[in-house]
């Protein structure tokens, strides 16, 4: 007998990524009803701040209106086409389009890059000055800034066991060390 997981058959068959436009505004309803259904789905969200005549809020909501995706065998595609607030699949020439793997991981890595610059904390940190990591498996180091690579990166200087470490860290992750 096998030591090696079992596989499902719907593991077994090949899945691609869709694109599937949804009713305006229903692209989060349509993600909990594939949840139900044990779909695989990746609805892509960014943190915007909104303004009201009386507050300002940070809202979640989609980076692309009316779209979500879903990594499916084309067996599921009827199934997926009638669930409520689904209006089509994206499609060339009648059939809905594969979207190439590729591009969901940019996808995802365009909104990590995205997070590393919420939340900056918007005190100046000049060279010289001592830092702590405060996210990350670096959590809680600190080190000196050496210079801003970008607007959104510094380089930081890390002594470890008598060795210089530089990085390279997203400005969001540290903040200015008031007292040591």
């Amino acid at each position: 007998m096998s030591d090696l997981p079992k596989k499902s058959a719907k593991q077994l068959l090949p899945q691609h990524w869709y694109a599937i436009y949804t009713r305006s505004k229903a692209e989060k309803k349509v993600e909990i009803e594939l949840g139900f259904l044990e779909i695989e789905s990746y609805l892509p969200l960014i943190t915007r701040y909104r303004q009201w005549s009386d507050r300002k809020k940070k809202v979640e909501e989609p980076l692309f209106r009316s779209y979500i995706f879903v990594h499916i065998h084309e067996s599921l595609l009827y199934t997926v086409r009638n669930i409520p607030n689904v209006a089509r699949f994206v499609s060339f020439e009648g059939k809905p389009t594969i979207v190439p793997d590729e591009q969901i991981k940019a996808i995802r890595y365009y909104l990590d890059e995205q997070e590393d610059r919420e939340d900056i904390d918007t005190s100046i940190i000049h060279e010289g000055q001592l830092v702590r990591i405060k996210q990350g498996q670096m959590e809680g180091l600190i080190g000196r800034m050496v210079h801003y690579r970008n607007k959104h990166r510094l380089m930081v200087q890390i002594e470890a066991v008598g060795q210089v470490i530089a990085l390279n860290i997203p400005r969001s992750k540290v903040e200015p060390v008031k007292n040591i």
